[in-house]
């Protein structure tokens, strides 16, 4: 069966959609291995888990590669007062 081509969804998109999607999976995968009954379970789970967040990180980074996910750097005096916020809490 061909589907119809939509001209607006190209490689950039796709991407977008399977980034989104990992970010989905990881966080259910977090939620069930912060609900798990016995150490097996919960150890599967975060073996799960972290291989879902490094297939997200490799489509991140191949996305930044090709300059669809663009970061900015911290200004460093906003990470120094996130540093002393959290550090007055403890």
């Amino acid at each position: 069966m061909n589907l119809p081509q939509s001209p607006n969804f190209g490689d950039k998109e796709m991407m977008d959609d399977a980034l989104s999607s990992q970010k989905f999976v990881t966080e259910g995968y977090n939620t069930f291995a912060n609900e798990c009954s016995t150490p097996a379970l919960k150890s599967e789970f975060m073996n799960l888990l972290s291989e879902e967040h490094q297939i997200q990180h490799e489509i991140f980074i191949e996305m930044q590669k090709r300059g669809w996910y663009q970061t900015t750097a911290a200004d460093q005096s906003k990470i120094n007062q996130a540093k002393q916020k959290y550090l007055a809490q403890n």
